[in-house]
């Protein structure tokens, strides 16, 4: 694998979506949470809607959706939130975001329909670090003023380049002009944190081009920047296209890396860069390990322990849609059930633990020994591996991969999946 491309997969989440399953027969909400601690969870509310669709995406969103549409969505998330919030029963929330899709494709009221939901579950981002994604083409400053004015402390912008021949190459007709009018309104807007996306294998895009919007990010001081290489999946734009996409994406990467961290970031993750001005973390501390998720709206995912569920998952537009529609067609007796995802048995939990942390902050064998009973080293005879190559070592007593490990982490996610996980993902058929 070593020999081959070094961008395999994006492994976010463990096990990933493309694993789940009708769970048959459905499992009660309350059941699902009976069993979790509820004092430090993340609310996560996804808006699947965006004003176009970018050659590269394949997130679960449709582009231009009707106002029917958007205000049936709407109703189902008040019907969905407020079952989730009885079933849930006393709990307190450590982060929230609000993501998609584009959230800010919705108008002003729309926007405070969510707002107030999120509120409806106790999480107020005057008390409760809140992120929210935002778009050049519909963020404006009418919604600027909401999100301050709601407590909102990070936004995110997916920019992913400053030229305009490299962002129509993805199929994303996007000025230049509108997007640094865009970054001059929120920085106005004093935010705590901004953070900007940039992706880096673009057809066309050279080392130079890329250096070139790594400058133009960082007229903006963005407290976090996350460096995205080019996925090419099934079903996109770009997907159908009869093109390898594997050229420069590692040299690009080194640039970005170097660049960011001569200028005083520090590296998170393979994606992920902060800056030495970025505030500290404030609130409640969430440990993505060990704390639930809860996700509301069709196309979220939440995590309760073994059991990780959501809607069903497509990219094609006429599947997307159909998903939608049966979701604003739900009842409230029925968002008590949970009918699709994955339940992780106590190998699955063991490997969830080990990869999520070894492409972060590395494996620390207390911790895991703590947590299941046994050696992490013992678990997976495979992290010796790691080591033979220079990908992993010991640093203070924890196991993490090395500059050459964590820019391989796309490679190295992967390997680390179950046989199970594999053999699932291998059967998807995508739709």
């Amino acid at each position: 694998m070593l020999e081959g491309t070094p961008y395999v997969a994006y492994l976010y989440g463990y096990p990933h979506k493309t694993a789940y399953r009708p769970l048959t027969p459905a499992l009660p909400l309350e059941d699902v949470w009976a069993k979790e601690r509820r004092d430090a969870l993340f609310l996560y509310l996804h808006v699947p809607f965006c004003e176009m669709r970018c050659g590269f995406c394949n997130l679960f969103t449709a582009a231009g959706p009707r106002e029917d549409v958007v205000a049936a969505w709407l109703a189902a998330l008040k019907r969905e939130a407020r079952r989730v919030k009885d079933a849930l029963g006393p709990s307190t929330f450590a982060r929230a975001a609000i993501g998609g899709g584009t959230p800010t494709l919705l108008d002003v009221a729309g926007l405070e329909t969510v707002f107030d939901l999120a509120a409806e579950l106790g999480v107020d981002p005057r008390d409760v670090p809140m992120s929210v994604e935002v778009s050049p083409e519909t963020v404006d400053a009418d919604k600027v003023a909401l999100l301050k004015a709601r407590g909102v402390d990070r936004v995110s912008m997916g920019v992913q380049s400053f030229l305009e021949a490299e962002v129509a190459a993805v199929k994303r007709p996007q000025k230049t002009a509108q997007v640094e009018a865009t970054l001059d309104l929120l920085r106005s807007a004093g935010f705590p944190t901004l953070n900007l996306d940039l992706i880096y294998g673009i057809e066309g895009q050279t080392v130079e081009t890329f250096q070139h919007s790594l400058e133009a990010a960082l007229r903006y001081a963005p407290e976090e920047l996350y460096l995205y290489p080019l996925y090419v999946r099934p079903l996109t734009f770009l997907g159908k296209k009869s093109r390898a996409w594997d050229d420069l994406r590692l040299s690009l990467y080194r640039t970005g890396r170097d660049f960011l961290l001569a200028r005083g970031y520090t590296q998170v993750s393979m994606r992920m860069f902060r800056a030495a001005h970025a505030p500290a973390a404030r609130g409640a501390v969430y440990r993505c390990q060990e704390d639930g998720m809860v996700g509301l709206g069709v196309g979220a995912r939440s995590y309760a322990g073994a059991v990780h569920y959501s809607s069903e998952y497509a990219v094609a537009s006429r599947e997307v849609r159909g998903i939608i529609q049966a979701y604003v067609e739900r009842d409230a007796a029925s968002f008590g059930e949970v009918r699709y995802g994955f339940v992780l048995d106590a190998a699955e939990q063991r490997h969830r633990h080990l990869v999520l942390s070894l492409l972060a902050e590395g494996v620390d064998p207390g911790v895991y020994r703590q947590r299941f009973g046994t050696e992490a080293k013992a678990d997976f005879p495979m992290l010796a591996e790691l080591e033979a190559h220079g990908l992993a070592r010991d640093v203070d007593g924890v196991f993490q991969l090395t500059a050459a490990g964590v820019e391989r982490s796309d490679l190295i996610g992967p390997w680390l999946d179950s046989e199970a996980v594999r053999a699932r993902m291998a059967e998807y058929a995508w739709r």
